[in-house]
């Protein structure tokens, strides 16, 4: 695959709801163009775009891919985007290596939620978009009606445009082209017509602004308007050289903006990286500025480390082209990069430049993973790092206080692929479990107590005696003393506190960490010779177990802050189910363009898996995020359940 100059290539990512064909428009378009010899089936695991192990047993794109197709001289380098709501990280990814998006339509289900959120997307990201209706060639399908249900749903500008065209898509597009530009629009009222030339830059500027969004359609399966698809392409979506100038960031932390063009120092953007199980790691690049060639040294602007690029080369799918060169706007594939990661810029050193990262979606669903195997450990860890960095979307933590190694993703079937690809790529096999919720014990009385420690083993004994009283505080812990008359010595007083203070972290209830309890040291008594530091540490636990008892005792967990975000018709089920799981409802406000935030309360335990309930409520509408709030008391009769499960747990 020889370099294309800028004006000679177009970046164009496939977007939509899963199983509307976006994959097999891509094989009808390389078998249109020659490069395959038959159309390659979802079903069959044989597509140039869906190669992935995972891809092919799940028949579904989880990963992007860049599907170079090369027509009427020009690249188009198409990005297909899984549709799967999981895995919209990628989508997210794809979007900022290109310079418009196709957002695909099933001709036979019409506007699906995936196609709602693949318009929400491209709006956000102002991206230049289009639509086409596909499988055409199904019984029983009404285009026109589609296409009307379309524009209802997301506006007039909103154009059918087909070849040839009727004198009413003529008009529609006269009037959409005449809002792009106010010389036209003057011509336009004065009923003088459009040259060709100012109604196809009319329609490319109209894109370009979204002031118009053309409707294609099309039948992957036949081939039937795959050509004049890409024709349209080719025709009217903006080259990169259009592409408005990128915010960045000099080497001072200066914001900057740099304009696309191929004279200027090389920059480049790592918009993915994929996991090789031959050539290791490849960093996929889109050129900003400048041009890449295979061989030439660039500078990691967040590693701050100078990057070789070996091997530089174009893909396919998995198959790799050779690269003389990649131009600014060009898409390129680079292995082995040492330092690169997802989101860094690669620019020359002298000419410092750093691209904003891509901008991931928070997880929404956490899960614990714990080996099958005993001593698999490194290598989950190892591997579950790996898949981080070919998917940025999916976090890995581990929470110091339960002992869980924690994945945090947008679902469980992005979550259940993880774990998949855990066991085929590294060979470790792991189960999922809810994640253990990080509770607290304290006290809601007060309490005075002794706590004394005698112990005689032949030679110097063990001696140490304290009366300690014990209340609730608004600090995690607080330690006084009220001692007078020497009746526990000064040095033994910080054994007493450490004593104390280590007692926190097992609190006598379940074994979890006390929080908010004042531990006051007013008297107690000691030997001459037998009082030592660990006698009186051990005086102070006996005294803390005991004081804590004495003092209404009560188990804690965590509340989180959620905000939901659904449409109207979601409300009232969304409200219903927060009420189930013991929540609070604080408030709710409007969202511009349509639906509420409900804003609420609720305890952790009842919020583990929430992202699958919120979803099949509201057939994937709504989204949600949440942080921790504060500690509340545990109604009584949970408590007592909690209480029960955990110590069965530590006896076992």
């Amino acid at each position: 695959m020889k370099g294309y100059t800028g004006d000679k290539i177009r970046n164009v990512a496939l977007v939509g709801h899963g199983g509307v064909g976006k994959t097999t428009i891509l094989e009808a378009a390389l078998l249109a163009t020659g490069v395959i010899s038959r159309l390659g089936r979802v079903e069959d695991g044989n597509t140039v775009s869906d190669y992935d192990p995972m891809e092919i047993e799940k028949k579904y794109s989880i990963n992007t891919s860049i599907v170079p197709v090369e027509y009427n001289k020009t690249k188009i380098n198409f990005l297909d985007t899984p549709g799967y709501f999981d895995f919209v990280g990628e989508v997210f990814s794809a979007l900022r290596a290109a310079e418009a998006a196709v957002i695909v339509v099933d001709a036979s289900a019409g506007v699906q939620v995936g196609t709602e959120k693949a318009w929400g997307a491209c709006k956000h990201d102002d991206i230049p978009t289009m639509f086409l209706i596909n499988k055409t060639d199904k019984e029983n399908v009404d285009t026109s009606a589609v296409y009307e249900a379309m524009k209802a749903k997301f506006g007039p500008a909103l154009v059918e445009m087909e070849e040839p065209m009727s004198d009413e898509m003529k008009e529609a597009l006269n009037e959409a082209i005449a809002e792009s530009d106010e010389e036209l629009m003057e011509k336009y009222f004065s009923g003088e017509p459009f040259t060709p030339e100012e109604f196809n830059n009319g329609i490319m500027k109209g894109i370009q602004t979204r002031s118009l969004v053309p409707v294609f359609t099309c039948s992957a399966t036949t081939g039937k308007g795959v050509k004049e698809f890409l024709e349209a392409i080719i025709k009217y979506v903006p080259t990169p050289k259009h592409h408005p100038a990128y915010a960045a960031k000099d080497a001072s932390g200066k914001d900057i903006e740099v304009a696309p063009d191929a004279s200027k120092p090389t920059s480049a953007f790592v918009f993915k990286t994929i996991a090789d199980a031959f050539l290791g790691k490849i960093s996929l690049l889109k050129v900003v500025t400048g041009k890449i060639t295979p061989g030439m040294e660039l500078y990691n602007a967040r590693a701050e480390k100078a990057e070789k690029l070996g091997s530089v080369f174009f893909l396919r799918g998995k198959t790799q082209g050779d690269c003389p060169a990649a131009e600014c706007g060009d898409i390129v594939a680079a292995a082995k990069l040492q330092f690169t990661q997802t989101g860094d810029t690669l620019c020359t050193k002298d000419n410092y430049v750093a691209y904003p990262p891509v901008s991931f979606p928070e997880p929404s669903l956490y899960m614990a993973v714990e080996p099958k195997a005993k001593g698999d450990e490194d290598k989950i860890n190892s591997g579950l790092q790996k898949l981080a960095e070919e998917d940025p979307s999916f976090v890995v933590t581990r929470n110091a206080e339960t002992h869980q190694t924690l994945i945090g993703g947008q679902g469980d079937i992005q979550i259940g692929v993880i774990t998949s690809k855990l066991l085929n790529k590294y060979g470790a096999s792991v189960n999922l479990v809810d994640q253990k919720i990080p509770y607290r014990e304290t006290i809601k009385g007060n309490s005075d107590v002794q706590g004394k420690h005698k112990k005689q083993t032949g030679g110097s004994g063990q001696y140490g005696d304290v009366h300690i009283r014990f209340s609730p505080s608004q600090e995690d812990f607080e330690f006084t003393e009220e001692l007078f008359g020497g009746s526990v010595p000064k040095n033994y007083i910080p054994a007493v506190e450490k004593g104390l203070r280590e007692c926190m972290e097992k609190g006598p209830l379940a074994g979890y960490p006390c929080v908010n309890i004042k531990a006051c040291l007013y008297d107690g008594s000691y030997h001459p010779v037998d009082s030592s530091e660990i006698a009186f540490k051990i005086a102070a636990s006996l005294a803390f177990k005991k004081g804590i008892e004495e003092a209404k005792p009560c188990l804690l967990e965590p509340v989180m802050h959620v905000e939901i975000e659904v449409p109207d018709e979601y409300m009232g089920d969304v409200m219903g189910d927060m009420n189930k799981r013991r929540g609070k409802i604080l408030g709710m406000e409007p969202i511009s363009g349509g639906g509420q935030k409900l804003i609420a309360e609720a305890p952790q335990a009842e919020m583990n898996k929430y992202a699958i309930t919120l979803r099949a409520m509201t057939q994937a509408r709504g989204s949600f995020k949440m942080h921790f709030e504060r500690y509340e008391e545990v109604p009584a009769m949970l408590a007592d359940k909690i209480i029960a499960d955990a110590k069965a747990a530590n006896e076992e």
